[in-house]
């Protein structure tokens, strides 16, 4: 679910723009605390692969943080601080105790993780923390962090809102918690434990040192996280599969005969989405959710924490399978359309938002370099790469909710490998491919199935940008294969 115009959430690294904070927000727990019975640092050796050349990885990196030990010795970290990882290590700050861990379960749409540690015993004499009911805005929480020595610093702050906003990995909006607070710079601050009374309000996942504003994952989405996780199968968060615009202009009000004070209307609808499996369709206008009515904007009022989206209710107070009642306005006449609630289908997705830890797929012919397009690639161009990047993928990314519901992955050409066989094509890159040998493509798949059936000897590839078509020798293509991936030290010619 997204709104029609979102507004773009900068991103700040915590380990990168911890602000230096005022002395009197900080002070050391005392020993007697049992908080740091409850805390572990984190420490994640992470790799990921190198999205130009998606046969390799980049050099490993480092990232540090702080993991909270919770019921079923479990130890909750965010899931940024365990992408990707090749080895994690946890070690106790008193002791300076070490074991290894595992990942138990990663969840990128919330922006969390557990992990359990490889050594058994590793736990004794550790004491979980307890998660904290809901609460208000302006109500006090602790942010903590470890010394060197291991001590544990707390810097206290305040709820400064909570509302529906952006995670990292961009697929939807959840529940979020800001809270103001002056964070110090401290090593290990990646990922840190928020606490209020000695239990557990969320977990920090991003800190903005200009205006001293942390962002947490609350309870409410733990809960949720954990509740799935405790379930046979782990689905996660489901989504209405929604686009929708207020109802503020009275004209489009009195267009659409909406007489009721409230209400939002749907202006496009995600393919094979919950909404669109129940029949909700572009220009139904929604008035209640579950029975509860809707304001202008989209907001209900929750018994938690007041007036808020209600992506809240549909996405984390209820679980996928939920049926959930909608109350519509449709040419003039009020229904109630119930609606089973699902997870995106990450298959029939375009662009990925975000992709999982398995290795990227790739197809490589004649040193012609074909993937799909995502959006961790469009990120390869940088923190402006929605500018940067080739344009024409950015538009399919940025709205391929508006493009055919089969229009199947978009497969790219993105880089030419100098061969004999790409002779005159080695300045080719980001474009993309619309038919191999006569056959559709909208997967890498058709692609590799395609070039198995050359026309009159040729790989006939066709794009929609110039040139608009161009010819490979199969003969050739296929005799010079081993020494391409001798001189390129390619594992192999395609991963799919």
């Amino acid at each position: 679910m997204k709104m029609t115009h979102p507004t773009r959430f900068v991103r700040i690294a915590l380990s990168l723009l911890l602000a230096v904070g005022s002395i009197h927000a900080e002070s050391a727990i005392p020993e007697a605390d049992s908080t740091p019975q409850s805390l572990l640092r984190v420490n994640s050796t992470n790799q990921v692969y190198e999205l130009f050349q998606p046969w390799i990885k980049k050099p490993p990196f480092s990232r540090r943080g702080l993991g909270a030990l919770i019921e079923g010795n479990r130890i909750l970290v965010t899931a940024e601080l365990v992408a990707n990882s090749t080895f994690i290590e946890l070690e106790k700050p008193t002791s300076a105790r070490k074991s290894t861990a595992t990942v138990e379960r990663i969840d990128y749409d919330c922006n969390l993780a557990v992990l359990r540690p490889t050594d058994p015993n590793f736990l004794e004499g550790m004491k979980p923390l307890a998660l904290n009911g809901p609460l208000k805005v302006g109500e006090e929480a602790t942010v903590l962090q470890l010394e060197p020595n291991g001590d544990i610093a707390e810097t206290s702050g305040r709820i400064t809102s909570i509302s529906v906003g952006g995670y990292p990995s961009e697929s939807g909006s959840l529940l979020l918690f800001k809270l103001g607070a002056p964070l110090q710079q401290r090593d290990g601050s990646f990922t840190l434990p928020a606490v209020r009374d000695g239990r557990l309000i969320g977990m920090v996942m991003r800190y903005d040192a200009r205006n001293q504003s942390a962002d947490i994952v609350p309870t409410a989405v733990i809960r949720h996280f954990l509740a799935e996780l405790d379930s046979p199968t782990y689905q996660g968060f489901a989504r209405l599969g929604i686009v929708f615009a207020p109802l503020r202009d009275p004209q489009l009000r009195r267009y659409i005969g909406l007489e009721e004070p409230g209400g939002i209307y749907v202006t496009d609808i995600a393919p094979r989405g919950s909404a669109d499996m129940a029949g909700i369709q572009k220009g139904d206008t929604i008035l209640a959710v579950d029975g509860v009515p809707l304001d202008q904007d989209g907001n209900y009022e929750d018994a938690d924490y007041g007036r808020i989206l209600f992506s809240h209710f549909t996405n984390t107070i209820k679980h996928p399978g939920a049926v959930v009642p909608l109350k519509i306005l449709r040419n003039g006449q009020v229904l109630e359309i119930p609606v089973t609630m699902r997870v995106a289908d990450r298959e029939q997705a375009i662009s990925e938002t975000h992709l999982s830890e398995e290795a990227p797929k790739y197809v490589i012919l004649g040193g012609l370099v074909f993937i799909e397009l995502s959006r961790p690639y469009l990120k390869e161009w940088g923190g402006k790469w929605a500018s940067n990047a080739p344009q024409r993928l950015v538009y399919y990314d940025t709205f391929q909710n508006e493009l055919p519901a089969d229009r199947g992955r978009i497969i790219i050409l993105s880089q030419v490998l100098p061969t004999p066989d790409t002779l005159g094509y080695e300045d080719l890159e980001n474009i993309v491919v619309t038919k191999v040998n006569g056959h559709p493509i909208k997967s890498l798949t058709d692609l590799s199935e395609a070039a198995a059936k050359p026309i009159d000897g040729f790989q006939k590839i066709e794009f929609e940008e110039d040139p608009k078509i161009l010819f490979l020798d199969a003969a050739s293509v296929q005799s010079n294969a081993e020494n391409l991936k001798k001189h390129y030290a390619l594992p192999t010619l395609e991963r799919l």
